[in-house]
């Protein structure tokens, strides 16, 4: 048992039984002794360090809600089946192979591929065993965007034509270095190092390159080392703003046990900075957060979009519910968030509410085009990833969200605009969570 695990010990005896991080979900609430005995028996018991372990069977358990609600096993398998297929393989795919080796994901409508897509896709790869798509999309990602000199040496650009192969930018992202990177340690976990490609090699060298990066050439950390939060955009002023939807606490304490690079300390706070920020940056009635932030919470606007709940925002909700499931760190304030930002859509309309609001709920005046048509929508993204909060509130009535989920449908809106793109990718993921299907890959026995 780690020190982490002892300190938290004798820290809370409150109990709940849900897998966490550490097997047992142990939540702070306030100071109190802890008698010899129960240390002992937590000894004793053979519990192990290893992420999302059940108590009693010592194994992952991942719950399946729509199994939940109500719907059979056979029809969840096809469900999740055709939305990959749809994704990655139909006539509206964004996943595309080159050659025999390579492949890119990309958000078609805007004609160009992004690090966000390629490593989501590289996680949907590994979480549903697909090793080739995995592999094409890496060695894709590697050659064409991956830079293998100079400052940026490391890092990715964000954003290339896949026709012309022009980048549209040489910085990155930050958001899909981090998903490189755990999609890399799960590999490696899954699929070992020897078959190819050494996927533990590959993330460790984004992450020894991120922690060279010290401000020359403007370039630096992925995460902000004095707020111990990630930068939006590590360069230049960008450095020292962020976007809530870049916060996934639970990657920390992911690298902080796979990556074994000297930096597990760091890491870990910087899981916990992570849930702390997502505290402020939510509003405390409607759960809303604004696209982009300062370390403090506070909505930041930038030259393209007065800041509000956005298309961004709409991955917080996952994110948590991500943390909530693989974690268990935060449980008390993920479960009444979750009570509140399904409460505050359902007062909109379950099947109607729009896709962008301010932070007291109110319509904004601005509105962000998506499509040929500045409107509102009902988007599929923002439906897909507020019923994964249903993993997380406790209230039954939540089930609606997974019915209306289920009843959704990757197709085009009224107005003609489709995004398989973000749309597509988010309702994959979500049928994942909600269906068990997205989890912590540790090292499989071979």
């Amino acid at each position: 048992m780690t020190k982490r695990v002892l300190t938290r010990l004798t820290q809370s005896i409150q109990y709940n039984p849900q897998p966490g991080i550490m097997g047992q979900s142990i939540q702070v609430k306030r100071p109190c002794r802890v008698s010899l005995w129960l240390i002992l028996a937590v000894f004793c018991s053979g519990q192990t360090a290893v992420f999302g372990q059940s108590r009693q069977t010592n194994k992952p358990v991942y719950r399946n809600l729509f199994r939940e609600a109500g719907y059979k096993q056979a029809d969840i398998d096809a469900k999740l089946a055709k939305a990959y297929h749809d994704v990655f393989e139909g006539p509206n795919r964004v996943y595309f192979e080159v050659g025999d080796t390579m492949a890119y994901v990309s958000d078609v409508k805007n004609k160009d591929a992004r690090t966000e897509g390629l490593s989501y896709g590289m996680m949907i790869a590994v979480q549903l065993d697909k090793k080739d798509v995995f592999d094409r999309i890496w060695r894709w990602s590697k050659k064409y965007l991956q830079h293998q000199s100079g400052p940026r040496e490391g890092y990715f650009a964000w954003s290339i034509n896949p026709q012309t192969m022009k980048k549209n930018a040489e910085g990155s992202a930050s958001d899909g270095e981090l998903y490189y990177i755990t999609s890399l340690l799960f590999a490696a976990n899954k699929w070992g190092n020897t078959t190819g490609i050494n996927y533990y090699g590959e993330a460790r060298r984004i992450l020894d390159a991120m922690w060279k990066k010290d401000g020359t050439g403007n370039i630096y950390n992925l995460i902000n080392t004095d707020a111990k939060q990630i930068s939006f955009v590590p360069e230049g002023n960008n450095y020292k703003w962020t976007d809530p939807s870049y916060h996934l606490p639970v990657f920390y304490e992911i690298w902080a046990t796979y990556a074994k690079d000297g930096h597990e300390q760091f890491y870990r706070a910087c899981a916990d900075t992570s849930r702390a920020f997502l505290h402020r940056a939510c509003h405390p009635v409607t759960g809303l957060n604004a696209d982009y932030t300062e370390f403090s919470g506070k909505p930041h606007d930038t030259r393209w979009s007065p800041s509000a709940f956005r298309y961004d925002s709409w991955r917080v909700p996952m994110n948590v519910t991500m943390d909530y499931t693989w974690a268990g760190a935060d449980k008390a304030w993920q479960e009444d968030y979750a009570r509140r930002f399904q409460g505050f859509l359902r007062s909109q309309g379950i099947d109607t509410f729009n896709d962008q609001f301010n932070l007291d709920g109110s319509k904004p005046e601005f509105i962000l085009q998506a499509g040929p048509v500045k409107k509102l929508r009902h988007s599929l993204g923002l439906v897909s990833t507020a019923a994964t909060l249903s993993l997380v509130n406790k209230d039954k009535k939540s089930l609606d969200f997974v019915r209306a989920l289920w009843n959704a449908k990757l197709e085009p809106y009224e107005d003609g605009y489709f995004d398989p793109y973000y749309d597509g990718l988010l309702y994959l993921f979500s049928l994942m969570h909600l269906s068990g299907k997205y989890q912590i890959i540790t090292p499989q026995s071979r």
